[in-house]
């Protein structure tokens, strides 16, 4: 993790091509969320300070047609055409056409550029291509301390095909290449990670946004104070198989809960009802419970479940629930959040921890009635003296809804990434980047 920050090179008069984070959700234009872009400005505004032009990039949602080829209808859309009299054709494919070309403005990161003008109290220029003459006229007319904006990176198929060309291009706007996007960091995308890779930008360090992931995540996991408590969740045990195996080795609790762990409570012969089992994987959870038991490691599964008899629809729906003890599930019952006991017992864990790492939730914390048990762990995390770190995707949203943000030493702002990290991956987006010598 001993990668070269932009403290660490002389940005004056540099033009700097920033990979940031701008994946912001939007609702009729207008930007409902504004966390990425302020985890983007303690880089930007240093550069700014340094007298670096700076040429910001980032991807937005995953459009379905790109800029740089001629748009087509998908499979579903082809079928319905194909389905219409001949004569109707030609217009419905007009139309599907026009809807796509609407799709793709709707993933624009012009409104990004205007919201940053205002926090940064300077114009951001915003070019509407990445490739073309708009960007090759905004990175030519650039003066120090001045910020261009490019249209979204993934509007181009060269993006995410990580395409030499694309990436030859890019990288002829700039001196020094930033990746400053902790959230795309697991993506070997052409500006995540082969602009630097195949060599076309020499000079490649961190932003202090992935300088500050990666000291308080990697320390946590490499050099954790202890006891360290790691509390995995979420549905399925698939996801995260290398993360448990990895943890198992580093932490001294390991607590499982959400929908995963009724796939590890069938391996220890519980009847779980109509709860959500992977079967595949009963061999695996057997496995890693005999692991824990022989680095003499705890594994913490619930001891009681919140049931109810059908899976709410829609998911926020009212539903009648009771909490049983794990070994009164009954047959045609469902157990959709961890209940009472376990809450209790977890947050003991949690009490009693130096170091805490926790990714997924609990039970389906989108239903009111079944979020107690992950506003329970939040609620520990807290209220503990414990260095507490939440890695990213719905535990972040989860403590954020909570109110208990503030209360965290960390939240990560990579899910994918933060996972990929505790599974012991190298990111493709962190290893591009030169070594501190």
């Amino acid at each position: 993790m001993n990668k070269m920050s932009i403290r660490d090179v002389d940005v004056k008069g540099k033009r700097c091509l920033v990979r940031v984070d701008f994946n912001v959700p939007m609702k009729d234009g207008v930007i409902t969320d504004e966390t990425r872009i302020n985890g983007a400005l303690p880089t930007i505004k240093y550069l700014i300070e340094h007298g670096a032009k700076v040429i910001l990039c980032s991807h937005m949602g995953k459009p379905h047609n790109v800029l740089d080829a001629k748009i087509k209808l998908n499979k579903k859309e082809k079928a319905a055409v194909e389905a219409l009299p001949a004569e109707e054709q030609e217009k419905a494919t007009a139309e599907y056409i026009e809807k796509a070309k609407k799709d793709l403005k709707k993933l624009t990161l012009k409104p990004v550029a205007e919201r940053l003008s205002e926090k940064l109290g300077q114009p951001v220029t915003f070019a509407t291509d990445v490739v073309g003459e708009s960007a090759e006229k905004a990175v030519a007319n650039i003066k120090d301390g001045e910020v261009v904006l490019l249209e979204n990176t993934r509007f181009y198929a060269g993006e995410e095909k990580r395409d030499e060309e694309f990436c030859k291009k890019l990288a002829s706007y700039c001196d020094i290449y930033v990746n400053d996007a902790f959230g795309t960091a697991h993506r070997s995308h052409a500006t995540t990670a082969a602009i630097v890779e195949y060599g076309f930008v020499k000079t490649a360090v961190c932003g202090f946004l992935i300088e500050k992931e990666l000291s308080v995540m990697a320390d946590a996991l490499e050099h954790p104070v202890r006891p360290f408590v790691a509390i995995l969740g979420g549905a399925k045990v698939a996801d995260k198989l290398k993360v448990i195996s990895n943890l198992l080795e580093k932490c001294d609790t390991l607590i499982i809960g959400g929908g995963m762990s009724y796939t590890f409570l069938k391996a220890k012969g519980y009847e779980v009802g109509t709860s959500l089992v992977d079967d595949e994987q009963i061999g695996y959870c057997k496995d890693m419970m005999k692991k824990a038991e022989e680095l003499g490691k705890k594994l913490l599964l619930p001891v009681d479940a919140t049931i109810t008899k059908d899976f709410p629809n829609p998911i926020d729906a009212p539903i009648d629930v009771t909490v049983v003890d794990i070994d009164k599930i009954p047959a045609d019952y469902m157990a959709l959040d961890i209940g009472t006991k376990t809450a209790a017992l977890y947050a003991e864990e949690v009490k009693n921890a130096k170091t805490v790492i926790w990714n997924g939730p609990m039970g389906v914390f989108e239903n009111p009635i079944l979020a107690k048990g992950t506003a329970s762990v939040a609620k520990a995390l807290a209220e503990t003296s414990a260095t507490t770190i939440i890695g990213g995707g719905d535990s972040a949203a989860a403590v954020t809804s909570l109110g208990y943000a503030d209360k965290m030493t960390h939240i990560s702002t990579g899910g994918g990434a933060s996972l990929e990290l505790f599974e012991g991956k190298k990111l493709p987006g962190i290893e591009c980047l030169n070594d501190k010598k």
